[in-house]
Order: C-alpha cells, then structure tokens, then sequence
C-alpha cells in the first residue's frame, strides 16, 4: 500500500482502501465479497462519500455474490440517485450483472485522459 493509500476495512476475505485521487474518491477492493462482509463494504463505502459519486474501483476482487453487487449497484434506487461508479469490471463481474438483468444499472466510470 502507498502512501497515498489508507486501508478503510480489512477482514479475512476483503481488504478496502482508499486512494488518493483528484475529482471523486476512489475506493479499491482486493479479495472477496459475500454476504459474511457486504454489510461491512455498505457501510464503509456509505462512509467514503462526501460528493455526488463515489469511484469504486472492482478489478482486484476474485470473487463476489448476489449481496456484494446489490451493494456496489443499489438497484433498488432509481438512476439518478446511484452515488457508486464502477471502474474495472472484470469480464466475470459482468457476467454476474448481465445474469442479473443490471449490468445496464451500474455507471461505469471512464476517467478522463
């Protein structure tokens, strides 16, 4: 971990780390996502917000369940008040959420070059 970086939540499966970045915080998650640690990751990122959005960055997790991307994509909100952007979707994450009729729900974050 960097300087630049602060570990927010770590349990066996899941570690959560912010990182400094210009513009919306970024969030990183590394390890895995069940139901054991989802309420955790909810209240962690709830936490992090400060702005309109928050980026959340997927590409290091190598697992997640149902309860992690009810999380990450609040489906139940309408769009407009979704407060997460997903960066690095992994293929396997994108399976999950077209398996469940979201991957369209999600923003995705493309930063600027």
């Amino acid at each position: 971990m960097s300087v630049q970086e602060r570990l927010l939540y770590q349990d066996r499966q899941l570690s959560i780390v912010r990182a400094a970045t210009p513009g919306a915080p970024a969030v990183l998650l590394i390890g895995e996502i069940d139901a054991s640690n989802s309420p955790a990751l909810a209240g962690t990122l709830a936490g992090c917000r400060q702005g309109a959005y928050i980026v959340v960055d997927t590409g290091d997790l190598t697992f997640i369940d149902v309860s992690g991307l009810r999380v990450l994509v609040m489906p139940t909100l309408p769009p407009s008040q979704r407060w997460i952007r997903l960066h690095n979707v992994t293929a396997y994450q994108r399976r999950l959420l077209r398996m469940m009729g979201w991957f369209y729900q999600p923003r995705l974050h493309h930063p600027s070059p």
